[in-house]
């Protein structure tokens, strides 16, 4: 079967991207309620609102990609893990 992973999938710094898209989506948002003009139609509520928006929808994309690398002495460290693992077997 499969290896046993004892670290999580995300980090903390994954959760705080996740919490500073879900802030920009609202700021995004109360920005376009904000424009002043008839029906929204000025800079901030045709453009500069969605543009934020937009941007907002794509922190989480990156969020779950991120992955901070590791050193070379982490990397040391989780081989020879492995390898005293398969050892012990």
């Amino acid at each position: 079967m499969g290896e046993k992973k004892d670290q999580m999938p995300f980090t903390r710094e994954n959760y705080l991207l996740m919490l500073g898209g879900i802030a920009l989506l609202v700021i995004g948002y109360l920005v376009m309620s904000a424009d002043k003009t008839e029906f929204g139609f000025g800079f901030m509520g045709l453009t500069f609102g969605p543009i934020l928006v937009f941007l907002a929808f794509m922190v989480p994309f990156v969020a779950i990609f991120f992955n901070k690398k590791k050193s070379k002495n982490q990397r040391d460290e989780m081989a020879m893990k492995k390898e005293a693992e398969k050892t012990n077997r």
